[in-house]
């Protein structure tokens, strides 16, 4: 028996709230791991975070959060990524999803092993930088998020978004020429 009591809701492509969540899932899950493992250093912790995320989506409706979905997830995620990582305060290496980021086909092997060899050096000197300059070139690079979306998720300005990112790519370029410079 329907129960007639409650609205039968869709979202804009009226498909019923299901649909809608596996959706989310498909589309957001693995960034979202990713974003959490780099912010948790623990896979399972990560996988905490996002579980905890769906979960909190699910008591969502569509209609006031699907306009800034994107938005929404990375800030829970995020907020719960700090709250864990507040409560257990351990590290541990990633590199293993990192690698998965990877592109598996490469033309020619000395090309793939520069690009290797140039992807873990800036992943490394990325590693070096002040937190919330990673974590706002992650978003942008890792994730595609806009400069109003990375706000929306982590507080800061616009404004503060693009100069971190701006100082950022500054810094990984001058560190990257000094590296390869002192190569030669």
């Amino acid at each position: 028996m329907i129960d007639r009591s409650k609205p039968n809701r869709t979202n804009h492509d009226g498909h019923a709230p299901g649909h809608w969540l596996r959706d989310a899932v498909d589309r957001f899950e693995r960034p979202l791991l990713l974003y959490a493992c780099r912010l948790l250093r623990d896979t399972d912790a990560a996988r905490d975070a996002v579980q905890e995320t769906f979960l909190r989506l699910c008591r969502q409706d569509p209609a006031n959060v699907e306009p800034r979905l994107a938005e929404w997830l990375f800030a829970v995620c995020r907020n719960l990524a700090i709250d864990l990582r507040r409560k257990e305060s351990r590290m541990s290496a990633v590199d293993e999803i990192l690698a998965e980021t990877q592109p598996a086909d490469s033309p020619q092997p000395l090309a793939e092993a520069e690009a290797r060899d140039s992807s873990s050096l800036a992943l490394h000197l990325l590693d070096r930088m002040p937190p919330n300059q990673q974590e706002v070139l992650r978003l942008k690079f890792q994730h595609g998020l806009s400069y109003k979306q990375i706000s929306a998720v982590t507080g800061l300005s616009v404004t503060n978004v693009g100069f971190l990112i701006h100082t950022g790519l500054k810094t990984l370029r001058r560190q990257m020429t000094a590296d390869a410079t002192a190569r030669t």
